[in-house]
């Protein structure tokens, strides 16, 4: 079972250009709203027809420009979940389930009855789309997307109308499909707990192009550009520049940070996430390796955890950048327990000194990905 796509298609804001390959897997399209995730997938449906390119579904071409093939899409065996799952509001739920079925009307009968069963919709059979809940609708999507018997399943932000609470018992039912089902699944999301839970490979999405593909550990640990940090859940960054094999110039910062891995030549910003940062015992404490002075701004209250606001007081001079509220002020995440024994310890008020550190082995260095970060690289100076 393999997907394998390469097509471009010129959109108002960027030229979408899609190149991958899927196998039998569940696999994200990972990116911020407008960046051509639902495209792509419209356009592997037969809903768009990309301006130039070819895809191909377990050998067989669905799109070639170069041939002049373009299956319509009742010919695809494609299974779409549309945002709004697309059910037909004047059908029943097992005249929704049977659309897409090509059997004698017998067999569909049949189908219909094991789908029903299947999706936990007994007793819904002759309700109609606006009395069923969020949760039931996308039942009934994938039941008629599964009763189509695809090749591949698209399923294009299938959560983001369900409250958390529905959202979570959507999501395990979900999992069962896809770990069921035996094609390529593709999942697209802006969420990347979301796409973590899901999916095994994500692929990370900025103007149309794959910015990073990566299984999702891999991802988390080393998302390499500074979008792909973002999209994951980095809340911290500095311009930076590399001044030794493994050490590097935080501009925003103020500061030159020890890693813990050879950096890239190409090295153009530093990520922390915002739950790795420790604070130093004493503020007045003689600085250590990676140990950043900073300002406290403020605390905010989260549900289970507490946010605290920093701002980079690194050393000042020539190759310090000026403030940036983008890349100056770093999030720090704890649970609340943690930073009230903290605040017991030291002046926490506002404009207060404090002292982290940061963990070489945790440092992500990132490089320059599509127009992220408006901001001008720094360059490399090797030593």
């Amino acid at each position: 079972m393999t997907l394998r796509l390469n097509i471009s298609k010129e959109l108002r804001q960027f030229r979408l250009h899609m190149v991958f390959e899927a196998g039998s897997e569940v696999m994200a399209l990972l990116g911020a709203s407008g960046c051509g995730k639902s495209m792509t997938l419209k356009c592997i449906a037969g809903v768009e027809t990309p301006d130039e390119g070819r895809i191909e579904l377990n050998g067989r071409v669905l799109f070639d420009s170069s041939r002049g093939v373009n299956l319509p899409p009742r010919e695809r065996r494609v299974g779409y979940l549309f945002q709004n799952y697309a059910l037909f509001p004047h059908m029943t739920v097992e005249e929704n389930i049977a659309v897409g079925i090509r059997r004698p009307r017998a067999e569909r009968a049949v189908v219909v009855r094991e789908k029903i069963q299947a999706f936990y919709l007994t007793g819904l059979e002759k309700a109609y789309p606006p009395q069923l809940s969020g949760g039931q609708q996308q039942r009934v999507a994938l039941a008629r997307i599964l009763a189509s018997e695809p090749e591949i399943m698209l399923l294009d932000e299938p959560f983001s109308a369900l409250d958390s609470y529905l959202k979570w018992q959507t999501e395990k039912e979900l999992m069962a499909v896809t770990d069921a089902f035996p094609g390529t699944t593709l999942f697209v999301s802006h969420d990347r707990d979301e796409a973590y839970r899901m999916c095994t490979r994500v692929a990370v999405l900025h103007d149309g192009k794959i910015d990073v593909l990566r299984e999702r550990e891999d991802l988390m640990r080393n998302p390499e550009t500074i979008s792909a940090a973002r999209i994951t859940g980095c809340k911290n960054f500095s311009r930076a520049r590399r001044t030794d094999l493994r050490r590097l110039w935080a501009a925003d910062w103020g500061v030159s940070l020890q890693t813990g891995a050879d950096l890239p030549p190409d090295l153009s910003y530093v990520g922390y996430r915002a739950h790795y940062i420790k604070f130093c015992p004493a503020p007045a404490a003689e600085r250590a390796d990676n140990a950043l002075p900073c300002r406290l701004r403020a605390v905010i209250e989260d549900t289970f955890s507490s946010i605290i606001l920093l701002e980079a007081a690194g050393a000042e001079g020539e190759n310090r950048i000026p403030f940036s509220e983008e890349f100056s002020v770093l999030r720090v995440e704890m649970p609340k327990t943690d930073w009230r024994a903290i605040a017991a310890g030291q002046d926490v008020s506002p404009g207060a000194a404090v002292l982290i550190r940061l963990d070489p082995e945790k440092l992500l260095p990132l490089r320059e990905s599509g127009g992220i970060g408006k901001a001008q690289s720094l360059g490399t100076v090797d030593k």
